[in-house]
């Protein structure tokens, strides 16, 4: 029985590079695309109409119309969805857990714990963030 092919293939470096440049130009041609790349980055026009149709295959990319010789083309994955499967995929690594994950960041010093503290902060609703104030306030009053 054949694998079934993931909703979004994974992508390389490449691949990933000239999407980005997609999601900043919009609707654009391969022309584009290498020029917006920054001169040290700059590789052949070839590369970059290669990795623009490895991206149209693979679904990142669309081609919206031609005019003249030049296809014009556009992002058909957005940034947020390309993040969440590359997030999925890392989990998978991790066997899902996201505690295996996190723990794994704390070992290697890529995160810390203060990072982990702004984020869960972040993460309350304003209320709760409020509310919990407001209750150590009161404590540290009751402790006077």
């Amino acid at each position: 029985m054949p694998k079934p092919r993931p909703a979004n293939p994974p992508l390389s470096k490449a691949e990933a590079r000239i999407l980005e440049q997609c999601w900043k130009l919009g609707t654009c041609s391969v022309r584009e695309v290498l020029d917006s790349l920054p001169e040290d980055e700059r590789v052949a026009y070839t590369t970059v109409q290669t990795l623009v149709h490895r991206l149209e295959q693979k679904g990142a990319v669309r081609r919206v119309k031609k005019i003249g010789n030049a296809q014009l083309f556009e992002p058909a994955l957005g940034e947020r969805e390309y993040r969440r499967g590359i997030v999925r995929e890392l989990l998978g690594l991790f066997g899902g857990s996201p505690r295996l994950l996190i723990s794994n960041l704390l070992e290697t010093g890529t995160i810390t714990l203060r990072d982990l503290k702004a984020l869960q902060d972040a993460a309350r609703p304003p209320a709760a963030t409020a509310g919990a104030a407001r209750r150590n306030k009161i404590r540290g009053k009751a402790n006077d």
